[in-house]
């Protein structure tokens, strides 16, 4: 057993046999699901007080302001939306921003978000995912005094949410507004892997100097693109982060609710890191079918008995290799521990690579833009093995670990 095995180990037995500590009665104890085993072989157990449940830390900097808020489907606090709750309490809540997949998570990846009214509160909902810059208009920006942010990330480089919040504290720095980082769980937060982004590849997937698993919170990580002034100019944002209880980043946390329409349970979330990679390439990963980013293949896969037919569905209407029977790898049955102590692993991508021999026409011009280095591609073509590619980051890993090491809110 390695040192990463290890200290899994030891949080896995700390959180079976400590106390939970219940914030409210409306809140359910978020236990794991059967396939959600800690290396201990007992099932983890979180008691997270989440940011937006501290109610007591942030309505004296709301209060008599216009509020706008930045969430969606997982802003709750206990069982009630974050919005249906500063309504409630008579907070004046004059816009909705909305990032990918939408107010109600709805939206397919990339899909065109259109702004429009919360039917629920009448509130408007300005979406900002498609919109160009990805930032509010200058007029959007003086319809409010603060903005709550309040969105459960995943915890990788690629994952959109945390640049929506990069890009809303910049333009905040540019209209001096105060901005509010209601923090959430990094479900991938125990550990830190894959190459720091190569600048050159900056786009919509990858917006920061940081590894492919950051192992941060978006309050941690807000709290160091302030510090590392990473936002245009070197500004600084009007920030207030406001924490969770009862976390550390060995928390093994299940999201409650799924923060988007292809990642359903918190078995695709962890081999999301891995298994995204198939977004360059030619292979499907189960986009339009119940088991997305937990398989992959494609039609000319050879030696499998596994098999899958990409549907039209909701949240995937046009999924790659729609409607053809695709042949591959089943890892539904892949324990979580040991996708964890994997962290971001490339032999998936290599498998599928040496099955199909079609060389460089394996790829598509994304796979950069996922990985953020030009030599990933460059090794897997060379005949290299996934661990020999994988030293090439461990010094910036280390580095890494280093530099955040002063904007951590939480024990490691």
């Amino acid at each position: 057993m390695n040192k990463h095995s290890l200290k899994l180990l030891l949080i896995s037995l700390i959180l079976v046999i400590s106390p939970t500590i219940s914030c409210s009665q409306n809140r359910a104890q978020n236990q794991t699901q059967n396939n959600l085993q800690s290396i201990s072989g007992e099932v983890a157990e979180s008691s997270v007080i989440m940011g937006a449940e501290r109610t007591d830390l942030y309505f004296q900097l709301i209060e008599g302001k216009r509020i706008a808020v930045m969430s969606n489907q997982t802003g709750m606090v206990g069982d009630e939306h974050l919005v249906d709750m500063l309504v409630r309490e008579g907070m004046n809540v004059v816009g909705i921003f909305s990032p990918e997949h939408g107010f109600r998570g709805t939206a397919d990846a990339g899909e065109h978000v259109a702004s429009s009214v919360d039917e629920k509160t009448g509130i408007p909902i300005w979406s900002l995912y498609g919109s160009g810059s990805g930032k509010p208009t200058a007029d959007k920006m003086k319809e409010f005094d603060v903005l709550l942010f309040d969105l459960q990330d995943v915890g990788l480089r690629f994952y959109t949410y945390y640049a929506s919040m990069a890009r809303l504290m910049d333009a905040c720095s540019e209209h001096n507004k105060r901005m509010i980082v209601l923090d959430r769980p990094n479900p991938n937060g125990m550990y830190v892997d894959g190459p720091v982004l190569d600048m050159k590849h900056k786009s919509g997937v990858g917006w920061l100097p940081i590894p492919v698993v950051h192992g941060m919170t978006l309050g941690e990580l807000a709290v160091m693109i302030n510090g590392e002034k990473w936002l245009p100019g070197g500004r600084q944002c009007d920030l207030t982060v406001i924490p969770m209880d009862n976390y550390t980043h060995q928390t093994l946390y299940e999201l409650p609710i799924f923060p988007s329409p292809n990642l359903p349970n918190i078995h695709s979330i962890y081999l999301y890191p891995s298994t995204c990679l198939f977004e360059g390439t030619v292979m499907s990963l189960g986009r339009g079918t119940s088991f997305p980013f937990e398989v992959y293949g494609h039609p000319d896969y050879n030696g499998s008995d596994f098999s899958f037919t990409p549907r039209s569905v909701p949240g995937a209407k046009n999924p790659p290799l729609l409607d053809i029977l695709c042949y591959g790898v089943d890892l539904r049955d892949l324990p979580n521990a040991e996708i964890i102590d994997k962290g971001f692993d490339l032999s998936y991508v290599i498998d599928a690579y040496n099955n199909l021999g079609i060389g460089d026409k394996f790829f598509t011009s994304f796979f950069e833009k996922l990985v953020g280095v030009d030599y990933i591609r460059q090794d897997i073509m060379a005949g290299k093995p996934a661990e020999e590619i994988k030293a090439k980051w461990s010094n910036d890993v280390e580095k890494f670990k280093i530099q955040r090491k002063p904007y951590l809110l939480y024990e490691e």
